[in-house]
């Protein structure tokens, strides 16, 4: 991206004295015939000074340290063509306006503590940082962050054709998180070898023929669960993964958030989220497809237990396929009989950058973000290599870019303090209490927690 200036321009017209001509009310509506007589005098000629231009004021931060935090080394390592492009850019940049960078790893457990004390100190640790925005929608109500339109211009890449940077979703009402463009991808995704073996039915084409419901994943994994060497154990099975995200994705596919994360209202007892909770139970509890290797049908690690091979289908995350012994294929998590058609999964881990109040010279800060990106292109599209190197077949990129990417709906109650989450899940799943009674149980805490969110 071309570098932002700021020009100064004085612009000196003389007034173009016409004398207009007799006759009837011609060309470009007039007066009609109440137009004057010509008056014999000269016409002058139009006179135009030129424009005069001044240099733009050249940025110099003195110094100063621009810092970059995070959970992980956002610093380019230059390994790629890509990342030795971003370091020679990033060395001009800190040349033309005369700062350096920092990049900050923090420990993710000491995160937001960090954030939080220096914050309130006056004193943010970062310039720009990195938030789940689970985790940053107590900063975002609380003030604790910049919201877009303090530090973005007109002429910002972002309030452009976000070639550099985009707008990432709105949270708790605002615009305040920013990201280079990326890929995510969160799907159904199915072990192809273990399909073929089985003689299920690819998913790829039941979705393409429209079939791709609730019930027809519960069929296939009817189908898939299996005792095939007959020892009277079953050694294949239809689905693994953790159920409290199970929840909240077919929640989303169904077009309901525990939390409504814009109005910090609780949707726990809404008609769709019950619906969605009655069909996690049933998977988890009535149907015996589910493998759960730890023995504890609630713990995060079921996440990995599809990567045993012995089950037909789990919904993962493309950072999490990377080490798969087997070809999986993806589609999206089927749509539940409320869908709303825009959401397919819920964006439960989705990472914004933020500018946090307090920073000095936030419209510099944010402008040397946009520019340390512009590098020419390494791939043909956004995503190439991270996609190339976990799916094997074409139809799967085309999916996961065409149909998932993008269609998450922001999930934040694990970022609401006290909000009673993991009590109705555990209710409901290890204790097998009655859905609507869990929710119903829980309602005045899970208010409780929005409303001391949102004072």
């Amino acid at each position: 991206m071309k570098k932002m200036k700021v020009l100064t321009a004085v612009l000196f017209v003389m007034m173009l004295v016409v004398t207009a001509c007799s006759g009837g009310s011609g060309g470009n509506g007039g007066n009609g015939g109440n137009s004057p007589e010509p008056s014999g005098a000269s016409t002058p000629e139009a006179s135009q000074e030129p424009v005069v231009s001044e240099e733009p004021a050249r940025i110099d931060l003195g110094g100063r340290t621009v810092r970059i935090a995070a959970w992980w080394d956002e610093k380019p390592k230059g390994e790629t063509a890509g990342e030795k492009a971003r370091l020679e850019k990033m060395a001009q940049l800190e040349k033309d306006y005369n700062f350096k960078f920092e990049f900050i790893n923090i420990p993710f457990d000491e995160y937001m503590d960090k954030f939080t004390t220096t914050v309130l100190a006056g004193e943010p640790f970062a310039d720009v940082l990195a938030m789940e925005y689970k985790r940053a929608i107590v900063p975002v109500k609380s003030g604790q962050v910049l919201p877009l339109s303090e530090f973005t211009t007109s002429a910002s890449n972002i309030n452009n054709d976000q070639m550099l940077v985009v707008k990432l979703p709105p949270l708790g009402g605002g615009e305040y998180a920013f990201s280079p463009p990326s890929v995510s991808v969160v799907g159904m995704h199915y072990n192809r070898e273990l399909f073929k073996q089985l003689g299920l039915p690819d998913l790829q084409e039941l979705y393409a023929n429209g079939e791709w419901n609730w019930e027809k994943f519960l069929e296939v994994a009817k189908s898939a669960t299996r005792d095939t060497d007959n020892d009277g154990k079953l050694d294949k099975f239809g689905y693994s993964g953790w159920p409290a995200d199970l929840a909240r994705h077919f929640a989303a596919a169904n077009g309901v958030a525990f939390v409504d994360d814009a109005t910090l209202t609780d949707q726990s007892g809404d008609p769709k989220m019950l619906e969605a909770l009655e069909f996690v139970n049933r998977i988890v509890n009535v149907e015996n497809v589910m493998k759960v290797k730890t023995g504890n049908k609630m713990d995060w690690n079921e996440t990995n237990t599809f990567k045993d091979g012995d089950v037909a289908m789990s919904i993962q995350y493309d950072w999490n396929i990377g080490d798969l012994s087997f070809e999986a294929g993806v589609v999206p998590i089927p749509a539940g009989p409320q869908s709303d058609g825009k959401h397919t999964y819920a964006n439960t881990a989705l990472n914004g950058w933020f500018i946090p109040k307090g920073v000095k010279d936030p419209q510099l800060v944010y402008q040397i973000f946009e520019e340390m990106r512009d590098v020419p292109p390494t791939e043909e599209y956004v995503g190439q290599d991270w996609l190339e190197a976990r799916y094997k077949t074409e139809g799967d990129i085309q999916i996961a870019l065409e149909k998932i990417n993008g269609t998450g709906l922001i999930s934040i109650e694990e970022g609401i303090p006290d909000y009673p989450f993991y009590t109705i899940m555990d209710e409901i799943i290890l204790q097998n209490q009655s859905v609507t009674a869990t929710v119903e149980k829980h309602k005045a805490t899970a208010e409780a927690a929005l409303q001391k969110v949102g004072q």
